[in-house]
């Protein structure tokens, strides 16, 4: 899968640990940036990434801020985004499953670097079940069309 990864200077360190990670279990990885510790604005590096997952450009995306919730809002504001800011395994799974996520948002100071491994593995590795929440994704995009 090509995964999108992007992040602040909150979440530089987790994003520098997880990239390799990522390719360790055989995706390809743009780094969509920040590139340092220097402080920058979350927006200019979540909308860039989660365009290119919007657009089709990559299957799904990482971004990583300080609490993650910074990037997911920025994510959520693009049309066919589904970013969902998980802190544990279960809910990684569960967005999958049932929401078809398309983005996780990851918090560096909520997670550890341990946990953050764990949920990125489970959340690239677990397929939308479809079924009864088809449905419910489906009202979600016709939401966004005529919104």
């Amino acid at each position: 899968m090509k995964i999108a990864v992007g992040c602040d200077h909150g979440g530089f360190a987790l994003k520098e640990s997880l990239i390799p990670y990522i390719r360790a279990l055989g995706h390809e990885v743009k780094d969509f940036g920040c590139y340092s510790e220097q402080s920058i604005d979350y927006p200019d590096y979540a909308f860039p990434a989660a365009e290119a997952v919007a657009c089709g450009a990559y299957e799904r995306g990482v971004l990583i801020c300080t609490t993650g919730i910074g990037m997911s809002i920025c994510a959520n504001k693009v049309k066919g985004i589904r970013c969902a800011l998980c802190s544990d395994a279960f809910g990684a799974e569960m967005t999958r499953r049932h929401n078809n996520s398309n983005i996780l948002a990851l918090g560096q100071k909520i997670v550890s670097e341990q946990t953050a491994r764990e949920i990125v593995g489970i959340w690239l590795s677990t397929e939308f079940e479809a079924g009864r929440h088809l449905r419910r994704i489906n009202k979600i995009s016709d939401y966004e069309k005529t919104h």
